[in-house]
């Protein structure tokens, strides 16, 4: 449908690449995405964007005002276009010359969002004549486990152009088959909810178990008990991903702590699947610690809401994707992910879709290759160019099909 769209992209490519490498080597984890930031300023210079920095966050918010005669002068639609900025507390171990080197990395390709959507505003900015509205481009910090989303919202970011955006879309790369786009009506990707356990004992001398009470047995026995749980309370057709990654006890190795913990991510499919887990935690929790002698102080926190895209949003996005594409590269994909992501406050409050955009490196060996979240994941960023063309090809699409507001 817009092969001059791709053809364009694809000359962006080279210099989208060097921005993406560039964040690369320099990421930053959370809110406060300093350096990040100016970048994204430096990259979007010499556009005619409206842009402004968030007070909560490091964040960007770009506005691009369409002109094309039907654009109404006031009330016209808008489009949200979303990448996300923040890196992980990971050292990076792969090969990569542009490899970071200061103990964080873009271990899940948030890099590329970045560079990809800065694309995208320079298509669409050379497209200006074509917009019949207003994009907005939301670059946002804090992305992984910050909550980055509610607080740009809560800063305006969904009406930067004046009337709510009538849509929302973003892209995440993934280890996939390069450059295929993956996604599906409903619920796309889990709800993210912690859960944390501290069993109360009494310490004593490790010589002399009889006169404390060890909290270390309840809490390696509740370990296992949770994950029976899974799979004994646990709808198999709403199933949840519970994974206990920290376990915190005593320092000294002679001596019976007082108290010891665990932290859990626990990813769920629905609403229900929260209260069944939240309510099955508490009671594991206490009644194995009682068995023992102990308490325990369970805290259950839901971070993150189920991933949902708009049906009639992505059953469009989808007839648009296969025709920008070609319906070879565009999957619906068979069932939800696991993995959460905060666009999902995004798509609370305005409809959208969310997309998997496959990255794989054919030119890594299959165990050095890694995925979301290793140190070792690489991904192919010649993707950047079809990133970029069908960011700027929806919304072009979508405001066309909206029309200016009393037009």
């Amino acid at each position: 449908m817009r092969p001059d769209l791709l053809a364009e992209a694809a000359e962006l490519l080279p210099e989208l690449q060097t921005l993406r490498r560039q964040l690369h080597a320099e990421p930053e984890v959370g809110l406060d995405l300093p350096r990040t930031q100016a970048m994204v300023l430096e990259a979007l210079t010499g556009l005619d964007l409206e842009v402004s920095t968030g007070t909560g966050t490091t964040s960007v918010v770009a506005v691009l005002r369409g002109t094309h005669p039907a654009r109404a002068r006031a009330g016209a639609p808008a489009v949200l276009l979303r990448g996300d900025m923040d890196a992980l507390p990971v050292e990076e171990l792969t090969d990569e010359p542009f490899r970071a080197r200061n103990g964080m990395m873009h271990a899940c390709g948030h890099d590329l969002h970045t560079a990809g959507l800065v694309g995208a505003a320079r298509l669409l900015h050379a497209r200006r004549a074509e917009l019949t509205g207003d994009i907005v481009f939301m670059f946002q910090p804090g992305e992984e486990g910050y909550n980055g989303a509610s607080v740009m919202i809560a800063e305006g970011v969904l009406d930067a152009a004046g009337p709510r955006v009538s849509a929302a879309y973003g892209v995440h790369v993934h280890v996939g088959e390069r450059g295929v786009v993956s996604t599906k009506p409903g619920t796309l990707q889990a709800g993210a909810n912690e859960l944390h356990v501290t069993i109360h004992g009494r310490g004593g001398h490790g010589s002399q178990p009889q006169t404390a009470v060890d909290p270390v047995p309840a809490l390696a026995e509740l370990v296992t008990a949770l994950q029976n749980m899974v799979s004994r309370r646990i709808d198999v057709f709403d199933p949840i991903a519970l994974s206990v990654t920290q376990l915190r006890a005593g320092d000294a190795i002679n001596v019976i702590p007082a108290s010891a913990s665990l932290g859990a991510t626990v990813r769920t499919l629905s609403p229900e699947s929260v209260d069944i887990v939240r309510t099955q935690s508490q009671r594991l929790a206490r009644g194995i610690a009682e068995a023992h002698g102990c308490t325990a102080e369970v805290d259950f926190e839901v971070k993150y809401p189920v991933t949902v895209n708009d049906d009639a949003e992505t059953a469009w996005v989808l007839e648009e994707l296969r025709g920008l594409l070609g319906p070879e590269r565009v999957e619906v994909a068979a069932q939800p992910i696991m993995p959460s992501e905060d666009f999902s406050f995004v798509l609370q409050e305005v409809p959208g879709t969310y997309m998997m955009l496959g990255a794989e490196r054919t030119d890594v060996p299959a165990e050095r290759q890694g995925n979301n979240h290793s140190p070792f994941v690489v991904f192919d960023d010649s993707v950047l160019g079809d990133q970029a063309a069908l960011l700027a090809h929806l919304a072009i699409e979508r405001l066309r099909r909206t029309g200016p507001a009393g037009a």
